[in-house]
């Protein structure tokens, strides 16, 4: 024993850093890491930000203290955002274009700005894609009770509005005391960095202690890198799946989004060159395999192709891979008619894996295909060269109904809605990114669009959140700018979804990002207003025009001008009246370096210039009893259609 060193003395106290609560947390967000296939990305690349009572003096100095002027590698860059619920779809939209490996935060205020998170954090959450939320929160020590925009509940005196986020949050948990941070910022980051688990996660921070300094060990600081795993399937699953494929004579494929966010396009593809086993997609999925591949049989589902349609009603063995099922998959329990027919479930987690009384395995997409590609290598397993046929065949009679949908043959017409798809999916490449999320264009979207690449379709359908596309564009264009050469990304809306949040529009300025927006105006709801005739509710609510005599709503178009409206916001816009100057227009826009819009009215389509119309049912329940014509033709209708129901047990 050395005699400086007696046997009574005490290690040295482990250095600490003394911080306020905020500061600590944005010092440790920044350095934190994941690594997917021996890549690192960095965990939280920025934090959104709209300042209140509730965390201006908490969060935002913890902002100003991690500098916007440091350039070091641990600079917490700040985002400002309009609207709290538009800066999630933002972080999101980021996150997905990141392939979850890197993610944004989001702080509010307390009160209004904390509960305008809700909606954004289910979105998160039911997609699966990683978002971490930062509300403030009312005082821990309730010096005054109660504060400023405070929710008194007489029963329970430890709860805030805060608790809306529960229910939509993959982990949640307030930071009642500073050491409190310590497990709670670790077990936020293990949540976020797991592809089985993400979504969003919410740390709420009362106000007081996000002001609060503690003597942080240094160790809290250091950099810390969260692999993403790559799960393995497990020998007996896997053997049980090979066995199912090979008994299949009429498998279909259908591709979720996990397939994306595995990264697993390739391994897709060299499976199906290996069986020839047809894909469908659904609408996270669209892109697993390009438009032109020879397995790609399109959309699948009430929105579906007429091509994987019927192949879903024919199919012995469904192969789900990385997909929820939901009801527009399945046609509300409706489309995968074979009396025969059996799923067999590749997903990440196990609770969708089991769905529809699947074979599961268990796995992750990429790693469980090249598992399953391996195994069936020896087996000398291939499709029957006449089913292989019958799907080309069909693919080809789809595309010939796409191109007439497209057509336009009157260039000096006003357009419809799918002749304006046909005029940009005619102009685009590869490189180029489509954003929409609600209303008629995601069915007209899935059953059109000609994906070219693995990214450009971006539909986010889980929650089908009008108000999504423009803060997920800029969320796009913030992961592409960081990591690829520069790509035009568009935000395609209707009217409706322009009036629920055109906000961020003023964030594309200020950023100086070159958003593509386009916006198709036709004057209400279009795709509730179609739903509402077909059920028996005569347009009624949909169309945005002014009172007649009788109260209803069947007088003109309201005199709203949106290409103004986005002007005045600092866009530079672009009108189109007809075919030809969309064309022009649409060409201008995508070679622009700035924020630029493209406003067209359409035309109502009739039934040759529509898109085709739906190949598989979707379950809206009709009125039981009603005295309007309309509404009884529709139960009938109705009783017809949730007959051919089943349950796959």
């Amino acid at each position: 024993m050395s005699p400086t060193s007696p046997a009574n003395a005490r290690p040295a106290p482990a250095p600490t850093r003394r911080l306020t609560t905020a500061q600590a947390l944005v010092a440790f967000l920044a350095r934190q890491y994941t690594e997917r296939d021996g890549r690192r990305h960095r965990l939280i690349g920025a934090t959104w930000g709209i300042f209140g009572h509730g965390n201006v003096a908490g969060i935002g100095q913890a902002l100003v203290e991690a500098g916007n002027g440091n350039r070091t590698a641990h600079r917490m860059p700040y985002l400002q955002g309009r609207n709290e619920q538009a800066m999630v779809h933002a972080a999101v939209g980021y996150a997905r274009q990141s392939g979850r490996l890197s993610a944004h935060a989001v702080t509010t205020s307390i009160g209004p700005g904390a509960t305008n998170l809700v909606t954004g954090a289910a979105l998160a959450t039911i997609n699966h894609l990683p978002v971490l939320l930062l509300p403030g929160d009312t005082f821990a020590a309730r010096p005054a009770d109660p504060v400023l925009q405070q929710l008194e509940v007489p029963y329970a005196g430890d709860v805030s509005v805060n608790d809306c986020l529960r229910p939509v949050s993959r982990y949640f948990d307030r930071v009642s005391r500073p050491e409190a941070l310590i497990p709670a910022a670790l077990q936020a980051m293990r949540v976020l960095a797991d592809p089985a688990e993400t979504g969003a996660v919410t740390l709420a921070l009362p106000q007081d202690v996000q002001a609060e300094a503690y003597d942080w060990p240094e160790e809290f600081f250091a950099e810390r890198v969260w692999r993403v795993r790559r799960q393995a399937p497990d020998v007996a699953e896997l053997e049980a799946a090979v066995r199912a494929v090979r008994s299949a004579r009429r498998p279909l494929i259908v591709a979720g989004g996990g397939v994306r966010h595995s990264g697993a396009e390739e391994t897709l593809a060299a499976f199906t060159a290996a069986t020839r086993i047809p894909v469908a997609s659904t609408q996270a999925g669209k892109g697993a395999l390009r438009h032109d591949h020879p397995a790609d049989v399109g959309s699948i589902g009430h929105t579906g192709t007429a091509t994987a349609d019927e192949l879903a009603r024919t199919a012995d063995l469904v192969i789900g891979i990385g997909t929820r099922y939901t009801d527009f998959t399945t046609a509300s329990g409706t489309l995968f008619e074979n009396p025969a027919v059996r799923f067999l479930n590749l997903n990440i987690t196990g609770f969708d894996a089991h769905k529809l009384a699947a074979l599961p395995l268990v796995a992750d997409a990429r790693t469980g295909l090249e598992a399953l590609t391996s195994a069936l290598a020896g087996r000398a397993y291939r499709i029957d060269p006449a089913y292989e046929t019958e799907y080309t065949g069909a693919k080809e009679a789809w595309e010939e109904q796409v191109e007439a949908s497209f057509t336009t043959p009157d260039l000096t017409a006003r357009p419809t809605q799918t002749q304006v798809i046909g005029l940009l999916d005619a102009l685009v490449t590869e490189d180029d990114i489509l954003i929409n999320a609600a209303g008629s264009l995601p069915g007209d979207l899935h059953k059109l669009w000609r994906t070219r690449s693995r990214d450009q379709y971006h539909v986010e359908y889980g929650y089908s959140c009008m108000g999504y596309e423009i803060p997920a564009a800029i969320g796009v264009m913030l992961a592409t700018r960081n990591h690829e050469r520069s790509r035009p990304v568009w935000a395609l809306v209707g009217d409706g979804t322009y009036l629920m949040n055109p906000t961020e529009i003023v964030t594309a300025v200020q950023e100086n990002l070159p958003l593509k927006l386009l916006i198709v105006q036709n004057h209400g709801y279009a795709s509730i207003g179609g739903l509402s005739e077909a059920v028996g509710g005569e347009r009624f609510g949909t169309a945005y025009r002014h009172r007649d005599a009788d109260g209803g709503f069947t007088g003109p178009p309201l005199p709203v001008d949106l290409a103004a409206n986005a002007a005045s916001l600092g866009m530079h816009v672009l009108r189109a009246t007809t075919v030809d100057d969309l064309r022009k227009a649409l060409a201008e826009a995508r070679s622009a370096d700035g924020p630029t819009c493209v406003y067209v009215e359409t035309e109502t389509p009739d039934t040759v210039s529509g898109p085709p119309p739906a190949q598989a049912w979707w379950d809206v329940p009709v009125a039981e009893t009603a005295s309007r014509p309309a509404a009884v033709k529709a139960r009938e209708e109705y009783d017809r259609q949730v007959a051919a129901r089943r349950r796959h047990l």
